[in-house]
Parts: C-alpha cells; sequence; structure tokens
C-alpha cells in the first residue's frame, strides 16, 4: 500500500471525526458540562456499542489475534470473569454512583473516608489511565510508522506527536459528548476490519464457513482452560482476576465510567453495560478466531512468523491480503488507537479538572482551563508513548494489565472497603498506605515461586494488592467511629 493511499485513508477519517466533532460541540458556557457529563442525556445503545472500541483497542485488535499461538484461548477464561464483574457493576457501582450525582467518580472516596483519600484514589487513576492510554496508543502508532511515517523517514517521535494532535483537535471542545458518538464509528470499523480479514483468509485458503469453523475448532491453539494450579494462566486465577480487573479498569475508572453516567436513568445505564459486555465478550471471540487464521495462513504460505507476535497481523495485512484489505486494516487500526486515546484524554481532563482543580465556579474560565489541561495531558501521553518504544521488551496486552495489577489495586481496595464497610478512616495516612501496596505486591510477585511452592502469580496480583490496602485501611480505622 502506497504512502498516498495510507495518507488519504487518514485524511478522510480525520475530516469525518471533524465533522462529527463540529456537530456535537456545545457553545458558550455549557461547554464544560457537555465536556465533561454529555448532559447526561445519551441513548444508553450508542454508549454500549461505542464502548465496545474502545475497550478493545488496539490491544485486543493486534495483541490479541498474535498472542493465540502461545496462550490459545486461555484468554476467554478471563472473559468469563469480566462477564461476571460487569454483572457487578451494573448493579452495585452504577446506582451508587447515579443516586450521588457524580462527575469524577473519585468525589465518593471524599465523602466516604476524606480529602487525602479522594485526591490519592484519582492519582491513582490518573496515573493508571496514563500508562494503558499510551500503551494502547503505541500499538496504533507503530502500525502508522510502518505503513506511512517510514517512507519520509519521519521519525517515530514525529508520527507519535501528530497523532496525538489529531485526537486533541477533535476532542478539546467536545469531550465526553463527541466520544460517545465518534465510538460508534470507531467500533464499527474495528469490528469490520477482524470480519473483513477472516473473510480473505477463507477466500485465500479456499475454504468456506463450516470447514473455517472446523478447522479453527480442531487447531490445538484454541485450547481455553488450563488447569494447572502452578500456571500464569489457570483457570480459576484467570477467571477471579477476571471479575476483579474489570471492576477495576472499568467500574472504577473514570474512562469508562464516564460515558455510563452520561445516560439519562440509571436503569439506562444498567442495559448499557450489561449489553456492552455481551458484545464486548462476542468481539473478543471473533479476534481469536482471526489470530488461529492467521497462524494458518502462514503455515500454509510458508510464511515467516515475526519474532513479536504484535507484528504478525500488520505484517500479513499490509503485504499478503491485498491492497483493499490493507485499508479495511488501517481504518481499524486508527480506530483503535483513537478510541482508546480520546476517551483516555477526556478522562484525564476531567478527573484533573473536578479531583485537583475543584472547577465548579466560572464557566468561561473553566472552559481556558480545561483546555489547557486537556492540552497538558496530550504532551504527557506523547512522552511516556516515546519512553514506552525505548523500554518495551513484553508483548502490550501482558504489559497492560501488569501495570494496573500494581495501579489499580489501592482504587479496589479504597472502594471495596469504602462500600462493605462502615468504619471510618485516619484519612491522613491513606497515602502512604496506597504507596506502600503496590511495592509490596511487587515483593510477592517477584517471590512468589519460593513462597507459595512454585505458584506464580498472573493477573490476579490485582486481589493480593487490593487486599492488601484493605488489611490496612481496616488498621487505619481502629479507634474510629462509624459513619451516620
Amino acid at each position: 500500500m502506497s504512502a498516498t493511499t495510507v495518507f488519504i485513508v487518514i485524511f478522510l477519517y480525520f475530516s469525518f471525526l471533524m465533522l462529527i466533532s463540529f456537530l456535537t460541540s456545545e457553545k458558550g458556557e455549557n461547554q464544560s458540562n457537555s465536556f465533561f457529563t454529555a448532559n447526561r442525556n445519551s441513548k444508553w445503545y450508542l454508549v454500549a456499542y461505542g464502548m465496545v472500541g474502545a475497550t478493545l483497542s488496539g490491544v485486543t485488535f493486534i495483541s490479541v489475534p498474535g498472542m493465540v499461538a502461545k496462550s490459545g484461548w486461555s484468554y476467554l477464561q478471563f472473559m468469563m470473569g469480566n462477564m461476571v464483574g460487569y454483572a457487578l457493576i451494573a448493579y452495585l457501582l452504577i446506582p451508587l454512583f447515579y443516586n450521588k450525582k457524580l462527575i469524577s467518580i473519585y468525589q465518593y472516596l471524599k465523602t466516604r473516608f476524606g480529602i487525602v483519600s479522594y485526591k490519592t484514589g484519582s492519582f491513582f487513576f490518573l496515573v493508571s489511565q496514563t500508562i494503558g492510554a499510551a500503551f494502547r496508543l503505541y500499538l496504533a502508532a507503530m502500525v502508522l510508522q510502518i505503513a506511512f511515517f517510514d517512507a519520509f523517514n519521519i521519525p517515530f517521535a514525529v508520527s507519535v506527536l501528530i497523532t496525538i494532535i489529531l485526537i486533541w483537535l477533535y476532542t478539546f471542545k467536545g469531550g465526553i459528548k463527541t466520544i460517545v458518538w465518534t465510538d460508534t464509528l470507531q467500533t464499527t470499523f474495528l469490528i469490520l476490519a477482524a470480519i473483513w480479514t477472516i473473510y480473505t483468509i477463507s477466500s485465500s485458503l479456499d475454504i468456506n464457513m463450516g470447514s473455517m469453523i472446523s478447522t479453527v475448532w480442531e487447531s490445538q491453539m484454541s485450547s481455553i482452560f488450563v488447569w494447572d494450579w502452578k500456571a500464569g494462566n489457570f483457570f480459576w486465577k484467570q477467571f477471579f482476576a477476571g471479575i476483579f480487573i474489570t471492576i477495576s479498569m472499568n467500574g472504577l475508572d473514570q474512562n469508562i465510567m464516564q460515558k455510563n453516567l452520561t445516560c439519562k436513568t440509571v436503569g439506562e445505564a444498567q442495559k448499557n453495560v450489561l449489553w456492552f459486555a455481551l458484545a464486548f465478550f462476542i468481539a473478543t471471540v471473533v479476534f481469536l478466531i482471526l489470530g488461529v487464521l492467521l497462524y494458518e495462513y502462514t503455515s500454509y504460505n510458508g510464511i515467516q512468523v515475526p519474532e513479536r507476535s504484535d507484528e504478525l497481523y500488520p505484517l500479513l495485512a499490509l503485504n499478503h491480503f491485498g491492497l483493499f484489505t490493507a485499508i479495511v486494516f488501517l481504518l481499524g487500526i486508527i480506530a483503535a488507537a483513537f478510541s482508546s486515546a480520546d476517551s483516555a484524554l477526556t478522562a484525564l481532563t476531567t478527573a484533573f479538572c473536578i479531583d485537583f482543580l475543584s472547577m465548579d465556579e466560572n464557566p468561561q474560565q473553566n472552559n481556558r482551563r480545561r483546555k489547557l489541561v486537556h492540552f497538558g495531558f496530550s504532551m504527557i501521553l506523547f512522552l511516556v508513548i516515546v519512553g514506552f518504544r525505548i523500554l518495551n521488551d513484553d508483548t502490550v496486552v501482558s504489559s497492560v494489565f501488569k501495570a494496573a495489577g500494581y495501579t489499580y489495586g489501592p482504587l479496589l481496595g479504597l472502594f471495596v472497603y469504602g462500600i462493605y464497610s462502615k468504619k471510618k478512616v485516619k484519612d491522613k495516612y491513606v497515602v502512604y498506605l496506597c504507596l506502600l501496596s503496590p511495592v509490596l505486591s511487587y515483593v510477592i510477585n517477584t517471590y512468589s515461586k519460593e513462597l507459595f511452592f512454585g505458584y506464580q502469580f498472573g493477573f490476579e496480583i490485582l486481589l493480593v494488592n487490593a487486599l492488601i490496602t484493605i488489611l490496612g485501611l481496616r488498621i487505619l480505622s481502629l479507634q474510629k467511629g462509624t459513619m451516620n
């Protein structure tokens, strides 16, 4: 695919996003309210559909198909836990946040524990979301670098900067209201890219639907369940990790919950979460099927599999499947980049503005300050992505959840203890506890084989992290009263 073709695709795609931004952006004093909450008037089915693309992101789009050779379909064990986690979000967290009419969900910690806990919770979200968004956007930037920027000898840092500037341009006015609509477009491109690639591979291998299903079903790469308790992807470890990572990275994440809270009512928000969970599970299965077929294609055609599994799908789509499929893939990876990064950028801006700047005064002043914060987080994402390019030595999907296991653990602990216990805590010490918890979790994870008879932690290190936080909060609640 020529660089000119890539440029035309990017230009048209970006122009369409700018049009959506223009049509959905509020004018005047109501701009900040629209940016943060979309005036709580979003259609639940639009939010649910759009969230599929934002949650899939470049991680699922590229990493999940690539990882099937090593891990098979064991990722579905994690997804099964996800389904339970989304049900808990719908029936436990959604009513809690709606009844308190929160803009930033971390405002709950202020009413429950105090100002230090509130700021600490929001800070951990800012760190977590910045790392996660940077990892996801890195994947898309890598593909765009190969497909377009390398042809003009443009450095990776410059290509990342251009990508982030494009995202900033169509989100800085409309915020979450714009994103609810752009995510629907981007979800469509993501799913169509996977389905069209599956069709392309099936046609190339000259197999019909029935044969394709048989090929996938009989492949050793389609094994789901792992029952070795020492393995990192042991079923029960993956399942319970799926539950609590979903609660942490979705239910306690401003990025996802900000979209849920734009729905009109609690009931609509709950429907949104449940239907989204089902659609997300089905979409993940589609990408796992794609992964098996990608490896079948390389085997059949004698193509060298790249050393990094994240590069398999881009390599085949851009060089072996023809021009149209390459364009569809490019649209998919751009959608993956924009759908995850734009909502992350908006959520980071919202959390910082509400939680640290207390933006509830002059609307015009708020608009100016919000735009400055929005630009600042854009630049932070740029720096983190460039740093990740230098340091990354693992698959991106593993890196994302590894990081989340440490940074979301204290958040999970704070909210769980806040909900199930009525005890007050010594608020001023909470920040130290939340800093200590990830450190202890890291030490436990590093020496788990020696400490636990060969047991290796996987994603469930998040639970250890959260339990340490909960235990610490229990200690900090001694000699304190209870809530009224």
